[in-house]
């Protein structure tokens, strides 16, 4: 039978208690990890937030009754305890906080029982992630969990301090706006109010946040959830949580400036890592031509070569297709893998053709300076020689060449130089590489849609040198956007909003908006821009990938308290699911069944 806490006070959590405490009476609270009877004392770790701590049973200490009610402990009840912190007897247990410590129990009340739970409450827990997560309030007892939302709260709390230092006002923006076409699907919410129409939970606060520039708030943050009916992997969620931030009266470096501090001061007080400042910044161009990636892993080499010129009259194929196309022909070069077996390399090749490539040509560069290689038989002793020299190859190398469009070559071997530092082990989570990804396209040919669009979206400015060449050469012109990458991870990006209302006819105009459709989607900004609107720009964080990768996660879904799987669905609460039929009605909304 439960007890109640009848007027009962905690007075620690338990690795609040420490040697200074030897010899207080403490009352800790909390579940019992385990219960080991030896006969005639009871050893008990109980567990809270804050980590274990041991307590003994003993009937002269704790009286009869209070004995047999510890006998009845087992994995997962919660207990309130009261005893004498004493220095331990036995053995310390370095791996615990107060692994030098112990309680000894003068009083129990067993607060709440449990039933066997499905999984052991541990540490790095090998249970399946399914069951892990349909029991997900049980999972988030495990150590590891606690430490990361911990964390999460820490970053969150110290962000909210560092930008109101810096004159940042926290400003909420609704989470009920109207559906905008650009970029991912949004969510919708159908009016019961307004039958026929809906809102759009946002996909962040963009608008909202410009048009807090123009109402004259100067530097405005919000750290906000944010919605996109998109497909999932293992740094994306359906709603996910942004630092989000604008500024007026600011170019480039200022944002940048304000956000090295920002990154310096929670990565130095939450993890105890030093950031060097500045951080380093490569434009876009630079990053896919070395990395064949916008958010290059730095930790390791393996760069991209460009071979395109002393291929290109060549008689093998593939490359002279690929270049006489207009494409390009690049490789990269891991380093003393020459002897990597077929069986692997073909392995290689069946991970390239996932991202479009249709094959993968190698040279494998013996020890003793023989040579194996798929291709070698369609070329000229000289241009063999001049591809390895371009490669920097040398005894030991393994050679791999993609040959196609070249932001197809860019897409095959940016993911398979990370697939082999991968498999090599290269990837060190404690290592910290930033960069800042600068100068995008400010537009992207959408073959689908025919037309261009927005890389990043249809209010970034363009960089001034490149205006004149948006309606002759839209391709061409560079973006005052910058991206934050972190280890291969895009942590955040934002850009230099257009406040000029020229220049943003002119974006419409490249995005193929004529005046009407441009102020059907976005005319209350518009509007606002004809009352006076600050020069600004802004940058948002994903917050979940920050932390993840702090925390040495793999996966988002461990930083955050209650994710979606793959299929965007909770398997605890079992959302989303079918509503009352009367809830339907009142909203004007009917299911469009499948035909059979």
């Amino acid at each position: 039978m439960a007890e109640s806490m009848k007027g009962l006070k905690r007075t620690h959590r338990c690795t609040e208690v420490s040697n200074k405490n030897v010899g207080e009476t403490v009352t800790v609270m909390g579940w019992v990890q385990k219960s080991r009877n030896k006969g005639g004392i009871i050893f008990v770790d109980l567990r809270d937030r804050s980590g274990i701590l041991q307590v003994i049973f003993e009937e002269a200490n704790v009286g009869a009754t209070g004995f047999e009610k510890a006998e009845k402990l087992r994995s997962e009840f919660v207990a309130a305890i009261t005893g004498t912190v004493s220095k331990r007897e036995g053995a310390v247990n370095e791996n615990l906080a107060t692994g030098d410590i112990e309680i000894i129990a003068k009083d129990i009340r067993i607060l709440s029982e449990s039933e066997t739970p499905p999984f052991p409450i541990e540490e790095n827990s090998k249970t399946k992630e399914e069951l892990r997560l349909k029991y997900r309030y049980l999972d988030l007892r495990r150590p590891d969990l606690q430490s990361n939302l911990i964390m999460r709260s820490k970053v969150t709390t110290l962000t909210r301090a560092f930008l109101a230092d810096e004159g940042f006002i926290e400003i909420e923006t609704p989470t009920l706006c109207k559906s905008t076409p650009e970029g991912a699907r949004d969510y919708l919410v159908p009016s019961r109010v307004h039958p026929g129409n809906f809102y759009a939970l946002p996909q962040s606060p963009q608008i909202y946040k410009q048009l807090l520039m123009c109402s004259g708030y100067d530097r405005y943050f919000q750290i906000a959830r944010c919605y996109r009916d998109e497909d999932l992997r293992a740094d994306r969620q359906p709603e996910f949580t942004q630092i989000d931030m604008e500024l007026s009266f600011v170019d480039v470096d200022d944002v940048i400036d304000v956000n090295e501090r920002l990154l310096a001061k929670l990565f130095k007080e939450v993890i105890g890592v030093d950031i060097a400042l500045p951080i380093q910044r490569m434009t876009y161009r630079e990053a896919m031509e070395r990395f064949g990636s916008d958010k290059p892993d730095l930790r390791f080499g393996m760069e991209l070569k460009d071979i395109t010129d002393i291929v290109r009259n060549c008689e093998f194929g593939v490359f002279k297709g690929a270049v006489d196309a207009g494409g390009s022909v690049r490789g990269i070069n891991a380093k003393g893998q020459g002897a990597m077996p077929r069986k692997k390399i073909d392995a290689l090749v069946d991970f390239v053709k996932g991202y479009g490539a249709k094959g993968l040509a190698y040279i494998a560069i013996g020890e003793d300076n023989t040579i194996k290689s798929s291709f070698a038989k369609f070329m000229k002793d000289e241009e063999m020689d001049a591809i390895i020299k371009a490669m920097e190859g040398e005894a030991g190398d393994l050679l791999l060449f993609a040959a196609d469009k070249t932001k197809l070559v860019y897409d095959v071997l940016g993911a398979l130089r990370l697939e082999i530092a991968e498999n090599l082990g290269l990837l060190d989570k404690n290592e910290y590489r930033f960069v800042w990804i600068t100068e995008f396209p400010l537009l992207e040919w959408n073959e689908d849609l025919n037309r261009y669009q927005a890389m990043h979206h249809p209010f970034t400015m363009p960089m001034e040198e490149d205006l004149p060449y948006i309606d002759s050469d839209p391709g061409r012109v560079r973006a005052k956007a910058y991206d934050i990458v972190l280890n291969g991870t895009e942590l955040g990006g934002g850009s230099v909003r257009i406040h000029q209302n020229d220049v943003q006819e002119k974006m419409f105009e490249a995005l193929g908006f004529d005046k009407e459709t441009a102020y059907d989607q976005f005319g209350f900004l518009l509007n606002a821009f004809k009352y006076g609107v600050p020069p600004h720009a802004g940058l948002a964080y994903g917050l979940d990938r920050l932390i993840m990768l702090m925390a040495k996660e793999d996966s988002i879904r461990d930083v955050i308290a209650f994710p979606k799987v793959k299929d965007a669905s909770c398997l605890m609460s079992d959302a989303p699911n079918v509503v009352d039929p009367k809830q339907l009605e009142e909203l004007g909304v009917a299911i469009a069944t499948a035909q059979q």
